[in-house]
């Protein structure tokens, strides 16, 4: 499902501006899409486990093209608002926590990896939509509500770089596998908030030693662009050291899942499956 990270730089810039508001612990606010049914919201907001008066915030397809005609084409974005997401704040040092329900091609470490970029700390994150879709609506609710909500105007390059960040991800997972651009965007974070380089050379010579420590083939095309997108990340007054904490809270937390009983019967499962499509296209040869 191509069109999801879209939405993901509306959601993390939305969510840094709620962040700066006089949040609380426990705060709670939801974003729906226009074009769900009746039924439908009362199915999600039933799933959420919200109250009756949770703040609630909603998205038409219109205002999915405002936000995020620049980086994806206008039938990837689509033509209705369907999906959905709910935001709670923790207490200090929680880290993010991101959860996915009917979203198939952003990883949830891609999720908390891009919401740390901007600036967005201790919360859990919960996206979701009736059945299997791009999840385009659920963020650009987000950046309308907070944005109307605190009165902050959230600035435009910051939404420019958000977008770019998760469309570069999405499509560099496409090439080289979705663990390996996680773990690239991450290490290069990492080794940007150590060496603060201040030229566009200074950002490659780090590209090119993070792929190559991972073993990672990168063309010069990709290069050059994360280089130009990580050139405009250091001039927003990133906060380095809070982006590398909350991505190491949130690799905490999947590990803490990995490792736990429903974790383990989980990727059981998921092996066993695996291993029964193995035999059955091995008995076809029998």
């Amino acid at each position: 499902m191509r069109k999801i990270f879209a939405w993901l730089g509306v959601l993390f810039l939305s969510f840094a501006t709620m962040a700066q508001a006089d949040s609380a612990v426990g705060d709670v606010i939801v974003t729906l899409g226009e074009n769900l049914s009746p039924a439908q919201k009362e199915q999600l907001l039933a799933e959420m486990d919200v109250p009756n008066d949770v703040t609630t915030v909603t998205v038409s397809n219109a205002e999915e093209h405002k936000y995020l005609g620049e980086y994806i084409p206008k039938a990837q974005i689509g033509s209705k608002a369907i999906s959905s997401s709910k935001i709670t704040m923790k207490e200090k040092g929680y880290g993010i926590n991101v959860q996915t329900n009917n979203i198939s091609w952003v990883s949830k470490e891609m999720y908390a990896n891009a919401l740390s970029t901007a600036g967005i700390k201790d919360a859990d994150i919960y996206i979701t939509a009736p059945f299997e879709v791009s999840g385009t609506a659920a963020l650009t609710g987000l950046i309308k509500a907070y944005e109307t909500s605190t009165g902050e105007k959230i600035p435009e390059e910051q939404k420019q770089v958000a977008n770019e960040e998760m469309v570069t991800t999405a499509k560099l997972g496409d090439k080289i596998g979705e663990q390996q651009a996680t773990e690239l965007i991450q290490r290069i974070k990492e080794e940007v908030a150590k060496e603060n380089p201040q030229t566009i050379q200074e950002i490659k010579v780090i590209i090119n030693n993070v792929s190559n420590e991972l073993n990672i083939q990168l063309t010069q095309d990709q290069i050059n662009q994360l280089a130009a997108l990580f050139d405009k990340m250091k001039n927003l007054d990133i906060n380095w050291d809070q982006v590398n904490q909350q991505i190491d809270k949130a690799k905490e937390k999947w590990n803490e899942f990995k490792n736990s009983e429903e974790g383990k019967g989980i990727l059981q499962s998921i092996l066993d499956f695996l291993q029964s499509i193995v035999d059955w296209i091995a008995g076809l040869f029998k």
